[in-house]
């Protein structure tokens, strides 16, 4: 069975920027949303997730609020904070500098 690829340093960015668009989204949300759109190439495991999710919320990027569902189950939901914007941008332009240098070398003769 094939390994699905994964991409170093990419989660912050990942849940960043769909949050940006998708607020108040809990965990198992946020791993099968980057798993569809990514159409399973990306699968984030709750290992990596979970710890990732308190870092950037600890750091101020995302606000964590529990709320009660429907059938009275509890959930964590993350939303976006302004220092969390600031971040997206600053990961984004990391992000295509680093696609942009691995094109480079992939184009080498």
């Amino acid at each position: 069975m094939r390994k699905p690829d994964s991409l170093q340093g990419s989660l912050d960015l990942l849940v960043l920027k769909l949050l940006s668009r998708r607020p108040r989204l809990h965990g198992y949300v946020i791993m099968s949303a980057i798993r569809d759109a990514s159409d399973e190439v990306l699968l984030i495991e709750e290992g990596s997730l979970y710890p990732a999710l308190h870092r950037m919320e600890e750091a101020g990027w995302i606000r964590a609020e529990w709320i009660v569902r429907e059938g009275g189950r509890r959930a964590r939901v993350y939303e976006l904070t302004a220092a969390g914007k600031k971040q997206l941008a600053a990961e984004q332009v990391r992000w295509h500098a680093v696609t942009s240098a691995v094109n480079r070398v992939l184009k080498m003769a």
